[in-house]
């Protein structure tokens, strides 16, 4: 056989490394090494296992400090048995002779896994309701100020018929007969390690530890039925596409008799004039050349309706004016972002020949130094 390594080479710590420092060097190595991980190693974790059953434990550490090996050599008789989960873990079935309490290691969410949730007391507890998750489409002004939905939404209620209880109207409830009214069951694995023993949920009764004497007729006694209700939905203003809003408990009926929430995913439709950027609008305006030159007032459409805009001589194609306000509100807070028009300057097309003759005698001033 073997000689055994040092254990505190195997967990990878110092003599004088504290109780925590040893649970999270097992803890490590129990993630890294696990048989029923992909790349696992049996012996490697095993080895770990029985390092750290000694040195978790003061007094076999004690022992092992003063003696070695020798001093803790079936010390722990090995004849625990799996009992309840993690507590009183067997490794005699394979040969190890050792038994410890991994309960304190918080290795149930990592190795409970591992066994298809073979590990750790009470199997699967009752849920609540499941979240839902829809869509609403939004024009781009009601993006901007914001509206009230009513949508419809399907999805498991408490039944009508039963008011929940599975149980045709009438009729009473009687103590299961898989698990006899204790509401679980316990039930066996077979692992490298041994025979772990764990607490389920009863299948048959869910829990509760009581059964129709005659289901429901119309949820057939799963105290739940399909439905279409009608959610009203509060939409801020100042919502972007791609915002989701949360509808606290307008999601589906859980285990537990609570509900999930509904989640709202945010569209907006393109608008045929505005664009937005955050809490910017922009659009653009076309103002004839002559008018750019001499300076004039336009319409100017915004999410207000329309409104008056100087644009002054000489105004360039492409130059941007701020409307102060006119933009989106902000969601947090209070006031609104602006609204950005961008003026096009026309250039005119089938001239006359009376206009042509016009701009001939304007690029020959200016050409002369007349204009600048």
């Amino acid at each position: 056989m073997a000689e055994k390594r040092d254990y505190y080479d195997v967990l990878g710590v110092a003599k004088s490394a504290s109780a925590d420092e040893i649970k999270k060097a097992f803890r490590k190595l129990a993630v890294k090494h696990h048989p029923d991980k992909e790349g696992g190693d049996e012996v490697k974790f095993k080895e770990a296992a029985e390092a750290y059953e000694v040195l978790s434990n003061s007094d076999k550490k004690q022992r092992y400090d003063q003696f070695g090996h020798a001093g803790v050599n079936g010390a722990s008789g090995g004849g625990g048995g799996a009992g309840g989960g993690f507590g009183g873990f067997d490794f005699s079935g394979s040969g190890g002779g050792f038994s410890f309490d991994m309960s304190d290691l918080g290795l149930d969410d990592i190795l409970g896994n591992f066994f298809g949730g073979a590990f750790g007391g009470g199997g699967k507890k009752r849920s609540r309701g499941a979240d839902l998750q829809t869509l609403i489409t939004l024009t781009f002004e009601e993006a901007v100020f914001g509206v009230e939905k009513k949508m419809d939404v399907t999805t498991d209620l408490v039944c009508e018929h039963c008011k929940g209880s599975k149980s045709e109207p009438g009729h009473k409830l009687k103590e299961c007969v898989t698990c006899g009214g204790k509401g679980h069951q316990t039930r066996s694995f077979s692992t490298p390690f041994g025979q772990i023993n764990q607490d389920e949920i009863c299948g048959t009764c869910g829990g509760e530890g009581k059964i129709p004497e005659m289901a429901c007729s119309v949820c057939h006694g799963k105290g739940k039925t399909r439905q279409t209700e009608e959610v009203k939905v509060t939409i801020p203003q100042g919502v972007d596409d791609g915002a989701a809003l949360r509808v606290s408990g307008r999601g589906a009926v859980g285990d537990d008799g609570s509900r999930g929430d509904l989640y709202v995913e945010i569209r907006v439709k393109p608008h045929k004039k505005f664009t937005r950027e955050g809490n910017l609008i922009l659009s653009s305006e076309e103002v004839d050349m002559a008018d750019a030159a001499l300076g004039t007032e336009i319409d100017v459409d915004t999410v207000d309706g329309k409104i008056k805009m100087r644009v002054p001589a000489g105004t360039q194609s492409g130059n941007d004016f701020k409307l102060s306000g006119k933009g989106v509100p902000y969601v947090r807070g209070s006031g609104r972002g602006d609204h950005i028009v961008t003026i096009r300057v026309k250039t005119p097309t089938n001239l006359s020949k009376r206009q042509k003759e016009l701009l001939e005698e304007f690029k020959s001033a200016k050409k002369k130094g007349l204009f600048r």
